[in-house]
């Protein structure tokens, strides 16, 4: 069982603290590809959640039957198998976005975020702490794709929900700047994800400088001992 404490600092460092796109950079390659809009960022980023989760679920509850020395490949063939279900799940129930996604669904075996994930966490800790890890890496992945394919959608073509019909039948994209909006092609060119990207990154930099400069100026909490003393010389 997990305490609410321990709860609160995996979900943390998920969701900000180790966030996987921001501070741990990894998987680069399907952030910067597939963040040309927010259907596409999410979509992935949701299959990515998924496979995360179940990974962490499954490794967590036979890590004590799994020889150290083969783990790694064994690790591999687990999230292969997730993966290949996932993608089986888009290809029949989201062709088009299969057809859209294309390679990237099966890449996510070769993920840097599932593999990490698993060898570092859930080959070490029990099935409920493994599973919310999972959950709230994938999350803070998810938050940081739609974020970043967001703004590359919106400067690059001024819509925002492009594609998807191909999720939610006779839906339409939200059109933000009007017909007559230019786009600005470098946005949603792989040069636009860099960029894009790097100023996420320098945003959250920043505001970890801020919230540590905080924390600094704030004074640390008394100690129990220290406020029984201070009440009893009060009291005297």
């Amino acid at each position: 069982m997990m305490t609410r404490q321990q709860f609160r600092d995996v979900a943390w460092g998920g969701l900000w603290k180790q966030n996987p796109g921001l501070a741990q950079l990894l998987g680069l390659c399907p952030i910067l590809a597939v963040s040309t809009s927010v259907v596409n960022a999410v979509s992935l980023g949701l299959a990515t959640v998924l496979v995360m989760a179940v990974a962490n679920l499954a490794v967590a509850s036979l890590r004590n039957f799994i020889p150290y020395e083969i783990r790694i490949p064994v690790f591999i063939l687990i999230i292969a198998a997730l993966v290949t279900m996932v993608d089986l799940a888009f290809n029949a129930y989201m062709h088009s976005l299969y057809l859209v996604l294309g390679i990237f669904i099966p890449l996510i075996v070769t993920n840097c975020i599932v593999l990490a994930r698993v060898e570092a966490y859930a080959a070490k800790n029990g099935p409920l702490a493994s599973t919310v890890d999972g959950l709230m890496m994938g999350i803070g992945l998810v938050w940081v794709l739609a974020l970043l394919g967001g703004v590359r959608e919106l400067i690059g073509a001024g819509t925002l929900l492009s594609g998807i019909d191909m999720i939610i039948p006779g839906a339409e994209a939200l059109n933000v700047f009007g017909e007559d909006y230019p786009g600005f092609l470098l946005a949603i060119l792989p040069p636009g994800a860099f960029f894009a990207l790097g100023c996420l990154i320098a945003a959250y930099n920043a505001i970890n400088a801020r919230l540590a400069a905080r924390a600094r100026r704030e004074p640390p909490p008394a100690a129990p001992d220290q406020e029984a003393g201070e009440t009893a010389a009060a009291a005297s």
